[in-house]
């Protein structure tokens, strides 16, 4: 009982924090409601919030306002039978109950949250334009060999998390729930609300699974990070923003080979990433595991060859810097970026509209 109580307060103080953040540094954001990874792994930890007591709707805030959900459920001629804005809603607060449950204190650092966000990261980050497949539509993370590549080790745990949910919304398809728990994830956690619609739909079976591959390796540098980004579409400026993510997490040395946090907050949604990345000095950890940096000042902090490619290239760092001094536009940018990379591939229909 007091482990719950002292979750919600300090939950209750991210968002206050994050709330006063907000009004202090972009006046004229607005809120309808105002309540509302590697080849063989390197992404253990995460490619990874309720405005207030009523911020059920916080997260669909972007799809009620403009009238996505509401075109989106009025689409088809059983509209009898299609879920409600607030059935979406009821599902957003399932995820925000199972992210403060006293359950979810006992893993990790005392959150689902980084796990939920990877979750959503890896089944989207598989997209590839040339071909237009993989990503988030089909959810074929549920099959082999998806299932099974290294990159997505651990993620079995997220999936579990939320098969309750589903059983509960049986309506809500695999992708759109694993989607959606990521947003809520990001703002449960104290960061931006996630510009988030439905519309995906569930594959079968694995036959079109994406290869293995198109996730980061952590263990690698700049040019491999390009590789991966500008394959999904993104440009130097979104990669950065969307590496951020690393403020929340940690690796796993049974899962990624990797070990340890990016940050000393890693369950709370921050640019503490690129503060470190510049402030501290990293050295290379003495160790029997692959390559990684850990901070000379505690040594308790780690950082992935792909981390610290971006302060290394001369294109990445300006950015990282940008971030570092910035927390309203890194937010702002992740949040496009993050929006963006869920819906990477996803057929939504011809007549709903796109996010702005």
């Amino acid at each position: 009982m007091f482990a719950s109580l002292r979750l919600l307060s300090r939950r209750a103080l991210v968002s206050q924090v994050s709330r006063v953040q907000s009004l202090a540094q972009a006046p004229l954001r607005q809120f309808s409601t105002e309540a509302a990874a590697p080849k063989s792994g390197g992404g253990g930890g995460t490619w990874a919030f309720l405005f207030g007591a009523a911020g059920i709707g916080g997260g669909l805030y972007y799809a009620k306002e403009k009238g996505y959900l509401d075109e989106f459920l009025s689409s088809t001629p059983a509209a009898t039978t299609q879920p409600k804005v607030q059935d979406y809603e009821k599902v957003r607060k399932a995820i925000a109950d199972l992210m403060s449950s006293e359950k979810a204190e006992d893993y990790d650092d005392g959150s689902f949250g980084p796990i939920l966000v990877r979750l959503a990261w890896h089944c989207s980050g598989s997209y590839d334009k040339a071909t237009n497949t993989g990503g988030s539509n089909g959810a074929t993370m549920r099959f082999p060999p998806e299932s099974d590549i290294g990159a997505n080790k651990g993620l079995d745990v997220a999936r579990k998390l939320l098969e309750p949910i589903k059983e509960q919304y049986p309506w809500i398809s695999y992708s759109d729930l694993w989607t959606l728990a990521g947003a809520v994830a990001i703002e449960e956690m104290g960061g931006p609300p996630i510009k988030w619609r439905p519309g995906r739909t569930d594959q079968p079976d694995g036959k079109n699974c994406p290869p293995d591959g198109r996730l980061p390796d952590g263990a690698k540098g700049a040019q491999h990070i390009r590789d991966i980004f500008y394959r999904m579409g993104f440009n130097d400026q979104e990669i950065v923003a969307l590496s951020g993510a690393h403020a929340l997490g940690r690796c796993h040395a049974d899962r990624s080979g990797f070990e340890g946090p990016w940050t000393h907050s890693p369950i709370t949604f921050s640019n503490e990433y690129f503060k470190l990345l510049l402030d501290e000095k990293w050295n290379k950890k003495k160790w029997k595991g692959p390559v990684q940096y850990e901070d000379k000042t505690s040594k308790s902090l780690m950082m992935l060859p792909t981390d610290m490619a971006l302060v290394w290239d001369k294109k990445f760092r300006p950015y990282v810097e940008l971030y570092a001094k910035d927390d309203q536009k890194f937010f702002d940018d992740f949040a496009k970026a993050f929006s963006t990379l869920l819906e990477l591939g996803v057929p939504f229909k011809e007549e709903l509209p796109k996010a702005a």
